[in-house]
């Protein structure tokens, strides 16, 4: 679900401090657009901005960098069965009890 834009397009005194300097609202795709503010049911208007788009797998961590931001990371070695390559907590985890 994208994040939408809007800002207040009325008079200067009236309208929220929310829409005035401009809010995000997730919505569906197949949501309609907001025509007014949710707090003040002022008229609000969509705005263009850029979207955040992460291509390739720039926005991933990498291997060397997991431990150090906190992560853990495992592998599939086999059926039910994955070995730790990074991080800390067991060395293999597997649905064996």
């Amino acid at each position: 679900m994208p994040f939408y834009s809007y800002q207040y397009n009325g008079n200067a005194g009236d309208g929220c401090d929310h829409c005035r300097q401009s809010f995000d609202q997730l919505q569906k795709l197949s949501d309609p657009h907001l025509e007014v503010c949710p707090l003040c049911a002022s008229t609000v208007s969509k705005i263009i901005t850029a979207p955040n788009v992460a291509i390739g797998q720039a926005h991933l961590l990498k291997q060397d960098k997991i431990e150090s931001k906190g992560f853990t990371q495992y592998r599939k070695v086999g059926k039910g069965v994955y070995e730790k390559t990074a991080g800390k907590g067991p060395n293999y985890i597997s649905d064996d009890q």
